[in-house]
């Protein structure tokens, strides 16, 4: 009974399945966003524009039968706009570089069979090398800062210029 409880504890308390539980909460909470403005503001210009009060009004009378053609068109747009809005979304994120500090190449210890980073020397769950002799500290930083450069190209950031220390202080406001 103990082991179920541990295992139990560790996939409810996970970091993957709280960042999935996080990931849902701010998902709903998005699609809801965007179902208002789809709903409020956009397909009520658009019914402004037809003629009509409200776009879920919008029916095309086949047979004495009112096909809801608004109330589709709303319920497509708001997919189309989520999808493309989450689509925006992930890239800025990408952008931003969130995502950089997670491998996606992974490897199974075969210690332990828990997935690790392709590049790990030892193994963040057993402990157990993954190598067979760990490379000195100065050597595994060079490979580490080899690999985020061939990962994430860097972006030089535009730097002022300054000739001597006695120029940049001159600059400063009240010295």
């Amino acid at each position: 009974m103990r082991k179920l409880w541990a295992e139990f504890k560790a996939v409810a308390i996970g970091g993957n399945v709280l960042d999935l539980a996080l990931g849902f909460i701010i998902g709903t909470a998005f699609a809801t966003l965007i179902q208002s403005f789809v709903s409020h503001i956009f397909l009520q210009l658009v019914a402004a524009v037809i003629g009509k009060r409200n776009f879920s009004d919008v029916t095309v009378p086949v047979e004495r039968t009112p096909i809801e053609v608004g109330a589709f068109l709303n319920d497509l747009l708001q997919f189309v706009l989520l999808a493309v809005a989450l689509f925006f979304v992930v890239k800025f994120m990408t952008w931003l570089g969130v995502e950089r500090g997670r491998s996606l190449a992974v490897q199974i210890c075969p210690y332990c069979l828990d997935r690790v980073p392709r590049g790990a020397f030892i193994c963040r769950s057993c402990g157990q090398h993954l190598v067979e002799e760990l490379p000195p500290l100065a050597e595994a930083a060079r490979q580490l800062a080899e690999r985020e450069a061939r990962k994430w190209p860097s972006v030089p950031l535009r730097q002022r210029r300054k000739d001597s220390p006695d120029e940049a202080d001159s600059e400063r406001p009240g010295t």
